[in-house]
């Protein structure tokens, strides 16, 4: 696939259950961050605050999500039952997605996000000063 334009693009590239579960992912990451810009990062649907938060894309049975590595680990006892790696989840298509652990990850993100913006800003400052 060659990079989408944006996020409408990329969902309708795919068909059916995908498409559907794309569609959804989105939704609950826009509730979740309704301030977060949405981008195209990696060739991936990615939301970004100061930095991006997560990103998801879609594949033949699953939609991955990954909210870096430090969203894997501050959930990993609640992925049990899921497939996961140091920095993405798999959801099957055939399951529901998890709604409220999808919005605690992105929650989470961007709660770590802001701090490190609070920090960047801190030494820029001490820079300048």
């Amino acid at each position: 696939m060659l990079k989408p334009a944006d996020i409408d693009a990329y969902d309708a590239a795919f068909t059916g259950e995908t498409r559907k579960k794309l569609e959804e992912i989105r939704a609950i990451i826009n509730k979740a961050a309704p301030k977060a810009t949405e981008v195209i990062s990696y060739g991936m649907p990615a939301f970004k605050q100061h930095g991006v938060l997560v990103y998801y894309a879609g594949y033949k049975n699953h939609i991955g999500f990954y909210p870096t590595g430090s969203g894997i680990e501050a959930f990993k006892d609640e992925l049990i039952g899921y497939k996961w790696s140091k920095g993405a989840v798999q959801f099957s298509l055939d399951q529901p997605l998890p709604k409220a652990l999808i919005t605690q990850m992105v929650e989470f993100r961007m709660e770590e996000d802001g701090k490190n913006w609070k920090g960047k800003k801190k030494k820029l400052a001490a820079i300048i000063n």
